[in-house]
């Protein structure tokens, strides 16, 4: 799971970035594109790897990734018409994190999340709106040409166009979001997005937006402490949590609504090797969640051998949740549930 950060300039998103990325860095690196991988928390990772003692234990990662945009840079890409930098290279993400400024700052006007929310957007339309426009263009060139054209990617393009030319984001349109043939244009207005409220220390309220609703997932962080909070020792984090009534940290909630946003959950292989947590969509079927472990597993699949986590906690042991028959076989179209631990048989 990759995850963009973005927001207006003074939003705090450098810091927002470190608070969940633990990616510390000084001043000479803070306007660089960088990347931060963590580890996601699963207690049951943990316990799979207590009972079988492999000589190697994996959890699931989530990449966070900053966009760096120079002065320079956003001056020649208005020049020349181009996409800005900073929007080519958030396009490969799989969801977008808007940090948006909610606090004071000395000598500045209050800010107006609202308006925030709506202006960052307005930017996110235009990048897509200049996509769909260039393609339907050389698409009606090439239809006088008498080449063929796909009429599907056509009239999804054109729905994507009336959507962009009335200033609204695609993901509110599910359907047309993922629809397959449009996949390759990676619409930055397509990407769920997770809005994230950067408040100042104390607050721990939502903004106020005289009525306003928000159609996107929200969240609130402070961020500058949550910064502070990832520079601490174990002890010195927990004092810190219980000062501030944090129950739980940024980055943990952060990556728990961002797989409610996606619709991730996690499968498990285990052995005396490795232990390890995959990440897939919701309802996958198993045939493509043997994919995600190897290609030629997908290729070669007979059968899933499926076990509940809850199933083999309750049993104890693999053998004795065998002799109580919850592990079970599975064809090609059962759909993964979260926790299943697989074995997948396969022959290539």
């Amino acid at each position: 799971m990759k995850l963009g950060i973005i927001g207006l300039a003074g939003a705090g998103k450098t810091t927002v970035f470190e608070a969940l990325s633990r990616n510390i860095q000084d001043d000479s690196h803070k306007k660089e594109s960088r990347i931060g991988m963590v580890q996601v928390p699963d207690s049951r990772v943990d316990i799979l790897s207590g009972m079988y003692k492999p000589k190697k234990t994996i959890f699931a990662q989530v990449e966070y990734f900053l966009p760096g945009l120079r002065k320079r840079d956003k001056e020649r890409d208005k020049k020349s018409g181009k996409e800005q930098d900073q929007w080519v290279k958030v396009r490969d993400c799989d969801a977008l994190i808007h940090v948006v400024k909610n606090y004071k700052t000395y000598g500045l006007d209050k800010p107006d999340p609202y308006k925030n929310i709506l202006a960052l957007d307005q930017e996110l339309i235009l990048a897509d709106l200049i996509v769909v426009e260039k393609r339907l263009e050389r698409m009606r060139l090439d239809k006088q040409r008498n080449r063929n054209i796909d009429p599907e990617e056509l009239a999804l393009l054109e729905k994507c166009l009336v959507m962009l030319e009335n200033e609204t984001p695609v993901r509110r349109n599910i359907e047309l979001a993922f629809a397959q043939p449009l996949r390759g244009y990676a619409f930055l207005s397509a990407k769920p997005v997770l809005v994230l409220f950067n408040n100042d220390d104390e607050n721990d309220l939502l903004p106020e937006m005289g009525g306003n609703k928000i159609n996107d997932t929200i969240m609130i962080i402070r961020g500058k402490l949550e910064q502070e909070l990832v520079q601490m020792s174990e002890k010195d984090a927990a004092d810190f949590l219980s000062e501030f009534n944090i129950s739980v940290s940024a980055m943990n909630r952060v990556i728990e609504k961002s797989y409610k946003l996606l619709g991730l959950i996690s499968f498990f292989t285990v052995g005396e090797d490795e232990v390890r947590a995959w990440t897939i969509k919701r309802s996958t079927a198993a045939v493509d969640a043997a994919e995600v472990i190897h290609s030629d597993i997908k290729k070669g699949f007979i059968r899933a051998e499926v076990l509940a986590y809850d199933d083999l906690i309750d049993a104890g042991t693999y053998q004795e949740a065998r002799k109580k028959g919850t592990v079970r076989l599975e064809g090609k179209t059962y759909q993964i549930k979260d926790g299943d631990i697989i074995n997948f048989r396969f022959n290539v």
